[in-house]
Protein backbone atom coordinates (compact mmCIF):
# COMPACT_ATOMS: atom_id res chain seq x y z
CA UNK A 1 0.00 0.00 0.00
CA UNK A 2 1.49 3.08 -0.98
CA UNK A 3 2.62 5.47 1.98
CA UNK A 4 0.31 8.39 2.39
CA UNK A 5 2.98 10.86 3.23
CA UNK A 6 4.43 9.73 -0.75
CA UNK A 7 0.70 10.04 -1.98
CA UNK A 8 1.73 14.35 -2.77
CA UNK A 9 5.13 13.83 -3.36
CA UNK A 10 4.24 11.49 -6.89
CA UNK A 11 1.16 13.85 -7.48
CA UNK A 12 3.31 16.85 -7.79
CA UNK A 13 6.02 14.77 -9.67
CA UNK A 14 3.25 13.62 -12.16
CA UNK A 15 1.59 17.63 -12.53
CA UNK A 16 5.52 18.64 -13.20
CA UNK A 17 5.62 15.74 -16.51
CA UNK A 18 2.24 17.17 -17.54
CA UNK A 19 3.11 20.43 -17.81
CA UNK A 20 6.41 19.45 -19.22
CA UNK A 21 4.67 18.03 -22.19
CA UNK A 22 3.35 21.39 -22.77
CA UNK A 23 6.87 22.75 -23.75
CA UNK A 24 6.69 24.81 -26.80
CA UNK A 25 9.71 23.57 -29.35
CA UNK A 26 7.77 24.08 -32.66
CA UNK A 27 9.34 26.44 -35.54
CA UNK A 28 13.13 26.02 -34.33
CA UNK A 29 14.70 23.17 -36.26
CA UNK A 30 18.78 24.17 -37.80
CA UNK A 31 18.51 24.74 -41.53
CA UNK A 32 22.24 23.59 -42.78
CA UNK A 33 22.89 20.11 -43.46
CA UNK A 34 26.65 18.87 -43.77
CA UNK A 35 28.62 17.80 -46.97
CA UNK A 36 28.96 14.23 -47.39
CA UNK A 37 32.24 12.68 -49.54
CA UNK A 38 30.12 11.60 -52.56
CA UNK A 39 28.30 14.71 -52.99
CA UNK A 40 31.73 16.19 -53.01
CA UNK A 41 33.23 13.71 -56.13
CA UNK A 42 35.16 12.17 -53.32
CA UNK A 43 36.35 8.75 -54.93
CA UNK A 44 35.90 5.48 -52.93
CA UNK A 45 39.97 4.50 -53.25
CA UNK A 46 41.95 3.96 -50.55
CA UNK A 47 44.15 6.66 -49.06
CA UNK A 48 46.74 4.07 -47.72
CA UNK A 49 48.89 4.76 -50.92
CA UNK A 50 49.59 8.09 -49.32
CA UNK A 51 49.04 8.08 -45.78
CA UNK A 52 51.71 10.87 -44.29
CA UNK A 53 53.89 9.03 -41.51
CA UNK A 54 53.75 10.76 -37.72
CA UNK A 55 57.15 12.08 -38.49
CA UNK A 56 56.73 12.52 -42.23
CA UNK A 57 59.50 15.10 -42.43
CA UNK A 58 61.90 12.26 -41.50
CA UNK A 59 61.53 10.76 -45.02
CA UNK A 60 63.61 13.66 -46.41
CA UNK A 61 66.53 12.10 -45.08
CA UNK A 62 67.98 15.66 -43.40
CA UNK A 63 68.69 14.92 -39.91
CA UNK A 64 68.97 18.75 -39.39
CA UNK A 65 65.85 18.99 -40.48
CA UNK A 66 64.62 16.37 -37.67
CA UNK A 67 66.05 18.61 -35.26
CA UNK A 68 64.82 21.81 -36.12
CA UNK A 69 61.06 20.47 -36.70
CA UNK A 70 61.83 18.55 -32.80
CA UNK A 71 62.77 21.94 -31.69
CA UNK A 72 59.63 23.89 -32.95
CA UNK A 73 57.22 21.06 -31.53
CA UNK A 74 58.26 21.46 -27.94
CA UNK A 75 59.16 25.01 -28.13
CA UNK A 76 56.76 27.47 -30.17
CA UNK A 77 54.38 29.90 -28.03
CA UNK A 78 51.82 29.40 -30.71
CA UNK A 79 51.21 25.55 -30.30
CA UNK A 80 51.71 26.11 -26.62
CA UNK A 81 48.68 28.44 -26.61
CA UNK A 82 46.61 25.65 -28.60
CA UNK A 83 47.86 23.14 -25.56
CA UNK A 84 46.56 25.58 -23.01
CA UNK A 85 43.08 25.81 -24.91
CA UNK A 86 43.27 22.25 -25.25
CA UNK A 87 43.59 22.09 -20.95
CA UNK A 88 40.97 24.31 -20.78
CA UNK A 89 38.45 22.50 -22.63
CA UNK A 90 39.27 19.24 -20.73
CA UNK A 91 38.26 21.19 -17.41
CA UNK A 92 35.02 22.02 -18.45
CA UNK A 93 34.10 18.81 -19.98
CA UNK A 94 35.10 17.73 -16.27
CA UNK A 95 32.94 20.99 -14.63
CA UNK A 96 30.01 18.68 -16.68
CA UNK A 97 30.87 15.61 -15.57
CA UNK A 98 30.52 16.54 -12.06
CA UNK A 99 26.82 17.12 -12.60
CA UNK A 100 26.36 13.29 -12.57
CA UNK A 101 27.82 13.13 -8.82
CA UNK A 102 25.65 14.22 -5.19
CA UNK A 103 26.67 17.77 -4.60
CA UNK A 104 27.96 17.85 -0.46
CA UNK A 105 28.22 21.50 1.08
CA UNK A 106 29.02 22.36 5.01
CA UNK A 107 28.39 26.17 6.65
CA UNK A 108 29.12 27.25 9.61
CA UNK A 109 26.47 30.59 10.31
CA UNK A 110 27.10 32.57 13.48
CA UNK A 111 25.13 35.65 13.57
CA UNK A 112 24.42 38.68 16.60
CA UNK A 113 21.20 40.08 16.19
CA UNK A 114 18.98 41.82 17.76
CA UNK A 115 15.30 41.25 17.81
CA UNK A 116 12.73 44.10 16.83
CA UNK A 117 9.94 44.47 20.12
CA UNK A 118 6.98 44.82 17.55
CA UNK A 119 7.68 41.87 14.94
CA UNK A 120 6.77 37.96 15.48
CA UNK A 121 9.00 37.39 18.39
CA UNK A 122 7.39 37.38 22.31
CA UNK A 123 9.27 38.37 25.16
CA UNK A 124 11.66 37.78 26.32
CA UNK A 125 13.49 37.56 22.96
CA UNK A 126 11.85 40.67 21.55
CA UNK A 127 14.30 43.65 22.13
CA UNK A 128 17.17 41.41 23.08
CA UNK A 129 20.11 41.18 21.31
CA UNK A 130 21.59 37.24 20.61
CA UNK A 131 23.82 35.23 19.10
CA UNK A 132 22.46 32.30 17.12
CA UNK A 133 25.03 29.43 15.35
CA UNK A 134 23.86 26.61 12.98
CA UNK A 135 26.32 24.18 11.79
CA UNK A 136 25.46 21.99 8.98
CA UNK A 137 25.74 19.57 6.11
CA UNK A 138 23.67 19.93 2.95
CA UNK A 139 23.35 17.25 -0.23
CA UNK A 140 21.87 17.40 -3.11
CA UNK A 141 21.73 14.93 -6.34
CA UNK A 142 20.22 16.24 -9.62
CA UNK A 143 18.25 12.94 -11.03
CA UNK A 144 18.71 13.64 -15.32
CA UNK A 145 15.15 12.07 -16.71
CA UNK A 146 15.75 14.50 -19.47
CA UNK A 147 19.34 14.06 -20.43
CA UNK A 148 19.99 17.58 -19.93
CA UNK A 149 23.43 17.18 -18.10
CA UNK A 150 24.72 13.87 -20.47
CA UNK A 151 23.91 16.47 -23.24
CA UNK A 152 25.77 19.13 -21.61
CA UNK A 153 29.15 16.49 -20.71
CA UNK A 154 28.52 15.52 -24.37
CA UNK A 155 28.99 18.74 -25.81
CA UNK A 156 31.92 19.53 -23.38
CA UNK A 157 33.33 16.68 -24.99
CA UNK A 158 32.98 17.50 -28.61
CA UNK A 159 34.79 20.52 -27.45
CA UNK A 160 37.82 18.59 -25.82
CA UNK A 161 37.84 16.19 -29.64
CA UNK A 162 37.90 19.63 -30.84
CA UNK A 163 40.90 21.46 -28.93
CA UNK A 164 42.41 18.12 -29.76
CA UNK A 165 42.43 17.92 -33.02
CA UNK A 166 43.43 21.97 -33.20
CA UNK A 167 46.40 20.61 -31.05
CA UNK A 168 47.08 18.29 -34.04
CA UNK A 169 46.24 20.59 -36.82
CA UNK A 170 48.69 23.07 -35.13
CA UNK A 171 51.30 20.81 -34.56
CA UNK A 172 51.11 20.08 -38.47
CA UNK A 173 50.81 23.40 -39.64
CA UNK A 174 54.24 24.25 -37.84
CA UNK A 175 56.48 21.24 -38.53
CA UNK A 176 55.21 21.65 -42.80
CA UNK A 177 56.21 25.99 -41.99
CA UNK A 178 59.59 24.91 -40.26
CA UNK A 179 59.77 22.23 -43.70
CA UNK A 180 59.18 25.29 -45.98
CA UNK A 181 61.55 27.81 -44.70
CA UNK A 182 64.38 25.30 -44.63
CA UNK A 183 63.43 24.24 -48.19
CA UNK A 184 63.58 28.07 -48.92
CA UNK A 185 66.80 28.00 -47.18
CA UNK A 186 68.17 25.14 -49.15
CA UNK A 187 67.14 26.81 -52.69
CA UNK A 188 68.76 30.13 -51.77
CA UNK A 189 71.85 28.22 -51.49
CA UNK A 190 71.39 26.29 -54.58
CA UNK A 191 70.76 29.51 -56.20
CA UNK A 192 73.70 31.06 -54.26
CA UNK A 193 75.78 28.32 -56.08
CA UNK A 194 74.53 28.78 -59.65
CA UNK A 195 74.85 32.92 -59.09
CA UNK A 196 78.78 32.19 -57.77
CA UNK A 197 79.53 30.09 -60.73
CA UNK A 198 77.51 32.79 -63.29
CA UNK A 199 80.00 35.42 -61.78
CA UNK A 200 83.57 33.36 -61.63
CA UNK A 201 82.31 32.31 -65.98
CA UNK A 202 81.92 36.08 -66.33
CA UNK A 203 85.31 36.84 -64.79
CA UNK A 204 86.41 34.35 -67.12
CA UNK A 205 84.95 35.66 -70.52
CA UNK A 206 86.30 39.17 -69.29
CA UNK A 207 89.30 37.90 -69.08
CA UNK A 208 88.95 36.34 -72.69
CA UNK A 209 87.76 39.63 -73.92
CA UNK A 210 91.10 41.13 -72.44
CA UNK A 211 93.37 38.95 -74.46
CA UNK A 212 91.10 39.97 -77.49
CA UNK A 213 91.20 43.52 -77.32
CA UNK A 214 95.21 43.33 -76.48
CA UNK A 215 95.29 41.46 -79.99
CA UNK A 216 93.19 44.00 -82.23
CA UNK A 217 90.74 41.15 -82.49
CA UNK A 218 87.78 43.20 -80.09
CA UNK A 219 86.82 46.79 -80.10
CA UNK A 220 86.11 48.35 -76.78
CA UNK A 221 82.66 47.98 -77.03
CA UNK A 222 82.98 43.90 -76.40
CA UNK A 223 85.07 45.03 -73.29
CA UNK A 224 82.53 47.55 -71.65
CA UNK A 225 79.58 44.34 -72.20
CA UNK A 226 81.83 41.54 -71.01
CA UNK A 227 82.72 44.42 -67.71
CA UNK A 228 79.25 45.55 -67.42
CA UNK A 229 77.76 41.68 -66.81
CA UNK A 230 80.04 41.26 -63.45
CA UNK A 231 77.73 44.02 -61.39
CA UNK A 232 74.76 42.07 -62.32
CA UNK A 233 76.25 39.06 -61.19
CA UNK A 234 77.42 40.61 -58.03
CA UNK A 235 74.00 41.73 -57.45
CA UNK A 236 72.46 38.28 -57.95
CA UNK A 237 74.53 36.98 -55.20
CA UNK A 238 73.38 39.94 -52.75
CA UNK A 239 69.78 39.12 -53.33
CA UNK A 240 70.01 35.42 -52.77
CA UNK A 241 72.39 35.67 -49.55
CA UNK A 242 69.44 38.15 -48.43
CA UNK A 243 66.80 35.55 -49.12
CA UNK A 244 69.23 32.89 -47.17
CA UNK A 245 69.20 35.30 -44.11
CA UNK A 246 65.58 35.18 -43.96
CA UNK A 247 65.19 32.22 -44.02
CA UNK A 248 67.22 31.58 -41.10
CA UNK A 249 65.26 34.25 -38.88
CA UNK A 250 62.17 32.17 -40.17
CA UNK A 251 63.65 28.92 -38.70
CA UNK A 252 64.65 30.72 -36.03
CA UNK A 253 61.30 32.39 -35.22
CA UNK A 254 59.69 28.86 -35.78
CA UNK A 255 61.89 26.95 -33.49
CA UNK A 256 61.43 29.62 -30.69
CA UNK A 257 65.33 30.46 -30.48
CA UNK A 258 65.10 34.32 -31.29
CA UNK A 259 67.87 35.92 -32.99
CA UNK A 260 70.38 32.55 -32.53
CA UNK A 261 71.58 30.98 -35.42
CA UNK A 262 69.93 27.76 -35.87
CA UNK A 263 71.66 25.81 -39.25
CA UNK A 264 74.85 24.94 -38.58
CA UNK A 265 75.46 22.92 -42.34
CA UNK A 266 74.15 24.76 -45.38
CA UNK A 267 71.57 22.45 -46.63
CA UNK A 268 71.13 21.71 -50.54
CA UNK A 269 68.09 20.46 -52.35
CA UNK A 270 70.19 17.42 -54.30
CA UNK A 271 70.65 16.04 -50.19
CA UNK A 272 66.86 15.91 -49.92
CA UNK A 273 64.77 12.61 -50.68
CA UNK A 274 61.90 13.06 -52.72
CA UNK A 275 58.52 11.56 -51.06
CA UNK A 276 55.81 9.88 -53.02
CA UNK A 277 52.66 11.74 -54.36
CA UNK A 278 49.17 10.91 -54.94
CA UNK A 279 46.84 10.69 -58.02
CA UNK A 280 43.49 11.34 -56.82
CA UNK A 281 41.35 12.33 -53.84
CA UNK A 282 40.26 9.74 -51.68
CA UNK A 283 36.55 9.54 -49.91
CA UNK A 284 38.37 9.34 -46.62
CA UNK A 285 40.67 12.27 -47.04
CA UNK A 286 38.60 14.38 -45.01
CA UNK A 287 39.42 12.18 -41.85
CA UNK A 288 43.15 11.96 -42.20
CA UNK A 289 42.65 15.89 -41.69
CA UNK A 290 42.77 17.38 -38.03
CA UNK A 291 41.25 20.80 -39.01
CA UNK A 292 38.09 18.83 -40.52
CA UNK A 293 37.86 16.66 -37.68
CA UNK A 294 37.80 19.81 -35.43
CA UNK A 295 35.59 20.98 -37.28
CA UNK A 296 33.19 18.22 -37.07
CA UNK A 297 34.14 17.64 -33.12
CA UNK A 298 31.98 21.36 -33.29
CA UNK A 299 28.90 20.03 -35.05
CA UNK A 300 28.86 17.26 -32.70
CA UNK A 301 29.12 19.93 -29.62
CA UNK A 302 26.91 22.45 -30.86
CA UNK A 303 23.88 19.51 -31.53
CA UNK A 304 23.97 18.60 -28.02
CA UNK A 305 24.02 22.37 -26.99
CA UNK A 306 20.84 22.28 -28.60
CA UNK A 307 19.53 18.98 -26.77
CA UNK A 308 20.57 20.87 -23.73
CA UNK A 309 18.70 24.04 -24.58
CA UNK A 310 15.43 21.94 -25.15
CA UNK A 311 16.01 19.84 -21.77
CA UNK A 312 15.74 23.40 -20.28
CA UNK A 313 11.93 23.37 -21.29
CA UNK A 314 11.44 20.36 -18.88
CA UNK A 315 11.38 19.86 -14.99
CA UNK A 316 14.55 20.18 -12.99
CA UNK A 317 14.24 17.55 -10.31
CA UNK A 318 16.75 17.61 -7.20
CA UNK A 319 16.72 14.62 -4.04
CA UNK A 320 17.46 17.02 -1.14
CA UNK A 321 18.64 16.49 2.06
CA UNK A 322 20.41 18.68 5.33
CA UNK A 323 21.99 17.57 8.53
CA UNK A 324 22.82 19.67 11.65
CA UNK A 325 23.00 21.79 14.67
CA UNK A 326 20.91 24.88 15.29
CA UNK A 327 20.56 27.23 18.20
CA UNK A 328 19.50 30.48 19.81
CA UNK A 329 22.43 31.06 21.71
CA UNK A 330 25.72 29.81 20.93
CA UNK A 331 26.35 27.79 23.89
CA UNK A 332 23.35 25.61 23.33
CA UNK A 333 24.37 24.80 19.62
CA UNK A 334 26.79 21.56 20.31
CA UNK A 335 23.57 19.84 22.58
CA UNK A 336 21.40 16.90 20.99
CA UNK A 337 18.62 19.33 21.09
CA UNK A 338 19.86 21.53 18.46
CA UNK A 339 19.79 18.73 16.14
CA UNK A 340 17.54 19.24 13.01
CA UNK A 341 17.44 17.43 9.91
CA UNK A 342 15.22 17.10 6.18
CA UNK A 343 14.88 16.08 3.23
CA UNK A 344 12.64 14.91 0.25
CA UNK A 345 12.28 15.59 -3.97
CA UNK A 346 12.76 19.65 -5.10
CA UNK A 347 11.19 19.97 -8.55
CA UNK A 348 11.39 22.90 -10.64
CA UNK A 349 9.64 23.78 -14.03
CA UNK A 350 10.00 26.82 -15.73
CA UNK A 351 6.34 28.11 -16.76
CA UNK A 352 6.14 31.61 -17.75
CA UNK A 353 9.97 32.97 -18.82
CA UNK A 354 8.88 35.83 -20.82
CA UNK A 355 10.41 33.58 -24.19
CA UNK A 356 13.75 33.35 -22.65
CA UNK A 357 13.99 29.36 -23.07
CA UNK A 358 12.86 29.69 -26.70
CA UNK A 359 15.06 32.11 -27.54
CA UNK A 360 18.55 30.74 -26.14
CA UNK A 361 17.18 27.60 -27.92
CA UNK A 362 16.98 29.27 -31.26
CA UNK A 363 20.65 30.80 -30.34
CA UNK A 364 21.72 27.26 -30.13
CA UNK A 365 19.68 26.35 -33.42
CA UNK A 366 21.80 28.94 -34.82
CA UNK A 367 25.33 28.27 -33.55
CA UNK A 368 24.55 24.62 -34.89
CA UNK A 369 23.94 25.93 -38.25
CA UNK A 370 26.80 28.06 -37.93
CA UNK A 371 29.33 24.63 -36.91
CA UNK A 372 27.79 23.14 -39.96
CA UNK A 373 28.81 25.64 -42.51
CA UNK A 374 31.98 26.21 -40.74
CA UNK A 375 32.51 22.62 -41.09
CA UNK A 376 31.75 22.63 -44.96
CA UNK A 377 33.25 25.64 -45.69
CA UNK A 378 36.55 23.65 -43.84
CA UNK A 379 35.83 20.30 -46.04
CA UNK A 380 35.57 22.71 -49.30
CA UNK A 381 38.90 24.18 -48.59
CA UNK A 382 40.38 21.16 -47.58
CA UNK A 383 39.21 19.26 -51.05
CA UNK A 384 40.54 22.71 -53.02
CA UNK A 385 44.19 22.99 -51.31
CA UNK A 386 44.28 19.19 -52.04
CA UNK A 387 43.50 19.10 -55.17
CA UNK A 388 45.70 21.99 -55.91
CA UNK A 389 49.04 20.29 -54.13
CA UNK A 390 48.19 17.15 -56.49
CA UNK A 391 47.83 19.05 -59.67
CA UNK A 392 51.01 21.04 -58.97
CA UNK A 393 52.81 18.14 -58.19
CA UNK A 394 52.41 16.51 -61.76
CA UNK A 395 52.40 19.69 -63.37
CA UNK A 396 56.09 20.54 -62.18
CA UNK A 397 56.80 16.93 -63.03
CA UNK A 398 56.09 17.46 -66.52
CA UNK A 399 58.03 20.64 -66.36
CA UNK A 400 61.28 19.63 -64.94
CA UNK A 401 61.34 17.04 -67.63
CA UNK A 402 60.67 19.66 -70.31
CA UNK A 403 63.37 22.05 -68.08
CA UNK A 404 66.09 19.28 -68.08
CA UNK A 405 65.86 19.02 -72.22
CA UNK A 406 66.26 22.57 -72.50
CA UNK A 407 68.71 23.14 -70.19
CA UNK A 408 70.67 20.55 -72.37
CA UNK A 409 70.13 22.21 -75.66
CA UNK A 410 71.49 25.81 -74.14
CA UNK A 411 74.61 24.29 -72.67
CA UNK A 412 75.24 22.64 -75.97
CA UNK A 413 74.70 26.24 -77.81
CA UNK A 414 76.44 27.67 -74.95
CA UNK A 415 79.54 25.95 -75.63
CA UNK A 416 79.33 26.23 -79.70
CA UNK A 417 79.18 30.33 -79.38
CA UNK A 418 82.67 30.26 -76.84
CA UNK A 419 84.04 27.93 -79.59
CA UNK A 420 83.12 30.55 -82.29
CA UNK A 421 83.66 33.27 -80.36
CA UNK A 422 87.42 32.05 -79.62
CA UNK A 423 88.22 30.76 -83.36
CA UNK A 424 86.97 34.24 -84.85
CA UNK A 425 83.73 32.84 -85.95
CA UNK A 426 80.63 34.74 -83.88
CA UNK A 427 80.44 38.05 -81.72
CA UNK A 428 80.44 38.75 -78.40
CA UNK A 429 76.79 39.01 -78.48
CA UNK A 430 76.07 35.81 -79.59
CA UNK A 431 78.05 34.47 -76.34
CA UNK A 432 76.40 36.65 -73.85
CA UNK A 433 72.88 35.24 -75.43
CA UNK A 434 73.64 31.75 -75.02
CA UNK A 435 75.29 32.31 -71.45
CA UNK A 436 72.08 34.07 -70.53
CA UNK A 437 69.77 30.67 -71.87
CA UNK A 438 72.42 28.72 -69.93
CA UNK A 439 71.83 30.70 -66.83
CA UNK A 440 68.16 31.25 -66.79
CA UNK A 441 67.73 27.52 -67.18
CA UNK A 442 69.89 26.61 -64.02
CA UNK A 443 68.07 29.11 -61.83
CA UNK A 444 64.56 27.75 -63.39
CA UNK A 445 66.09 23.96 -62.30
CA UNK A 446 66.95 25.12 -58.76
CA UNK A 447 63.38 26.46 -59.05
CA UNK A 448 61.29 23.85 -59.89
CA UNK A 449 63.65 21.35 -57.37
CA UNK A 450 62.64 23.38 -54.82
CA UNK A 451 59.00 23.54 -56.04
CA UNK A 452 58.91 20.11 -56.03
CA UNK A 453 60.02 19.27 -52.60
CA UNK A 454 57.45 22.14 -51.22
CA UNK A 455 54.57 20.49 -52.92
CA UNK A 456 55.82 17.29 -50.89
CA UNK A 457 55.43 19.58 -48.52
CA UNK A 458 51.90 20.79 -49.63
CA UNK A 459 50.92 17.68 -50.49
CA UNK A 460 51.91 15.92 -46.67
CA UNK A 461 50.02 18.60 -45.19
CA UNK A 462 46.83 18.88 -47.40
CA UNK A 463 46.55 14.66 -46.08
CA UNK A 464 46.80 15.71 -42.81
CA UNK A 465 50.34 15.00 -42.06
CA UNK A 466 50.32 11.82 -40.38
CA UNK A 467 47.16 13.18 -38.01
CA UNK A 468 45.35 9.57 -36.63
CA UNK A 469 41.75 10.59 -35.62
CA UNK A 470 41.54 7.71 -33.60
CA UNK A 471 44.56 7.60 -31.79
CA UNK A 472 44.00 10.72 -30.40
CA UNK A 473 40.69 10.13 -29.45
CA UNK A 474 41.93 6.59 -27.70
CA UNK A 475 44.36 8.90 -25.65
CA UNK A 476 41.30 10.77 -24.08
CA UNK A 477 40.78 9.11 -21.42
CA UNK A 478 38.35 6.56 -20.03
CA UNK A 479 34.54 8.80 -20.92
CA UNK A 480 32.13 6.22 -22.17
CA UNK A 481 31.75 8.75 -25.38
CA UNK A 482 35.12 8.48 -26.67
CA UNK A 483 35.48 7.87 -30.26
CA UNK A 484 37.76 7.82 -33.47
CA UNK A 485 35.42 9.96 -35.49
CA UNK A 486 32.56 12.23 -33.94
CA UNK A 487 28.98 11.14 -35.14
CA UNK A 488 25.99 14.36 -35.22
CA UNK A 489 23.92 14.40 -32.19
CA UNK A 490 20.17 13.32 -32.84
CA UNK A 491 17.76 16.52 -32.76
Amino acid sequence: MTNPITRPRLAALAAALALAGCANLSGIEPQSALHDAQSLGLTQGSAEAFAPATQWWREFGDEQLNRLIAQALAGNPTLKLVQIRMARAQAVMEVANAAFLPQVNGSLDITRQRYTENGLYPPPLAGSIMNSGTLQLSGSWELDFFGKNQAALDAALGSTRAAQADAQAARVLLASNVARAYLQLARANDQLTVAQRTLAQREQSLRLVQDRVRAGLDTQLELRQSEGALPEARQQIEAVREQAELAQHALAALTGQGNRAVVQAQPSLVALKAMATPVQLPADLLGQRADVVAARWRVEAAGYDVKNAKAQFYPNINLMAFAGLSSLGLSQLLEAGSAQWGAGPAIRLPIFDAGRLRASLRGKTADLDAAVESYNATVLDAIHDAADQIASAQSIGRQQAEQRAAQASAEAAYQIAVQRYQAGLGTYLNVLAAETAVLNQRRLAVDLAARALDTQVGLVRAFGGGYRADAVAQSGGDSPSNAGAPRLASQ
